[in-house]
């Protein structure tokens, strides 16, 4: 493998504004089939492994579903913002991997934790008692939610950016001053808080945010083994 060495900064590289196309036609694809009756999310959404709508395809397409036009804003717009730094640095081929590996990465963690819940209320439905019904109904619910969105890989790019480049400052609100490392440990160990709250009316999955941010930090210790080709 060559060594890359960017040549200029790009403020919307290739891989990136590919990736913002795709995830738009998705959208107004969406918008358009469901106006009609189709239910396009129900067959790229990302279903449980236990669910009869799940098909291994949805690992991939859920990445490039979204379920509103504030959800796919702010996904796409963190993309650019973290993630054209880091596509001007490593390239086009090393950034795409990256994030596919992130978003596939967040898929199986999230899957891994549904999977958990949906055992646990099997066996509370299996037990019988006052709380059998509201477990079925949840276990039922969870089976038939599709999960959508970039946000597994788009955390995956946070972590790399607050590992590559953790003294750059990032603006909150466009106003307060933070360093990169001290946002993004923020915003991880909110996720894991809102994880294990177990919410019943979140419907964000915040363990594929983890999964994101954990498989980035992997791979990134991975290429970080050989210093000359990790940029």
């Amino acid at each position: 493998m060559s060594q890359f060495q960017p040549t200029r900064f790009e403020v919307m590289p290739p891989v990136i504004k590919n990736l913002i196309i795709i995830n738009v036609l998705m959208f107004v694809a969406t918008l358009v089939f469901e106006s009609q009756g189709i239910p396009f999310t129900g067959y790229l959404g990302l279903f449980p492994f236990e669910s009869n709508l799940f098909e291994p395809y949805q690992t991939v397409t859920h990445m490039f579903m979204h379920g509103g036009f504030g959800h796919i804003f702010f996904n796409m717009f963190a993309l650019w913002m973290f993630g054209a730094p880091l596509e001007n640095v490593w390239g086009p081929k090393r950034f795409l991997t990256f994030y596919l590996v992130t978003g596939l990465g967040a898929a199986l963690l999230h899957q891994g934790v549904l999977a958990f819940e949906i055992y646990q209320l099997k066996q509370v439905v299996m037990e019988g008692g006052s709380q059998a019904m509201m477990a079925l109904e949840e276990a039922k619910q969870k089976l038939g939610t599709p999960t959508v969105g970039a946000s597994g890989a788009v955390f995956g790019i946070l972590m790399a950016f607050g590992v590559l480049f953790a003294n750059s400052t990032i603006y909150l609100y466009f106003l307060f001053p933070v360093k990169a490392k001290y946002f993004v440990t923020f915003l991880i160990i909110l996720e894991l808080y809102r994880g294990f709250e177990s919410n019943p009316s979140d419907n964000v999955a915040h363990f594929a945010h983890l999964g994101g941010a954990l498989f980035g930090f992997i791979l990134l210790k991975f290429w970080q083994k050989d210093r000359n080709r990790f940029y």
